[in-house]
């Protein structure tokens, strides 16, 4: 028996192999899972693009041409995707910087019309006057500690000091980030097997 689980993605430079055990984690009852590790199940070629998928079905095949008495039991995904890249992409600091830019000082706008929008300071003004009795136009003792009091909400929401993480738990950008990965993959190995599916069929009318 040999059981498999395919990973979601892997990444491979032009022209280079990809064996079993670069999509997969394997077990086997015999320990001889570094065997089929081994087993090559695609070459890239120049013509097949930047990215591939690698089906279950043609793994499963890859595996009984090698040892036809072997039962295979897959888990996890049904499809890996593979992409081709000659060399790591690495950020750079000017769209780093600019993006940053335009983060901090949207994010900074946001704020202040939300703050407009709701007449924050008419409300800091009633507040302190409730509390004290007086009315004052520019209630500083509310409005620092409340000025303070956002960043430290942002800090907690965000789970980060600068590269520091206050607890193990992911922040919703982190979240939002893993989602959108996921649906991209999703969609990346979708519309290749459908291309993949589309190619079969204009072979067989031909043929």
């Amino acid at each position: 028996m040999l059981y498999l689980r395919l990973r979601k993605r892997i990444t491979i430079r032009p022209g280079t192999e990809v064996t079993l055990g670069q999509v997969a984690r394997l077990l086997t009852d015999n320990g001889n899972a570094e065997q089929f590790g081994r087993l090559v199940l695609y070459r890239h070629r120049p013509e097949d693009g930047n990215r591939f998928v690698i089906d279950m079905l043609h793994i499963i095949r890859i595996i009984r041409e090698t040892a036809p008495n072997i039962a295979v039991e897959p888990y996890g995904d049904p499809q890996v995707l593979v992409m081709i890249a000659d060399k790591p992409v690495k950020p750079r600091m000017v769209v780093l910087v600019f993006a940053w830019l335009i983060l901090f000082f949207g994010a900074g706008l946001a704020i202040m019309n939300f703050h407009a929008d709701v007449s924050m300071r008419e409300v800091h003004v009633r507040i302190t006057e409730l509390i004290t009795g007086k009315k004052t136009d520019h209630p500083l003792w509310f409005q620092i500690p409340y000025s303070f009091g956002v960043g430290l909400g942002m800090i907690l929401f965000f789970n980060h000091i600068f590269r520091k993480r206050l607890n193990d738990e992911p922040n919703p950008l982190e979240m939002e980030m893993y989602m959108y990965q996921e649906n991209v993959n999703a969609y990346v190995i979708s519309d290749e097997m459908r291309k993949k599916q589309a190619d079969h069929r204009q072979n067989n009318d031909d043929y």
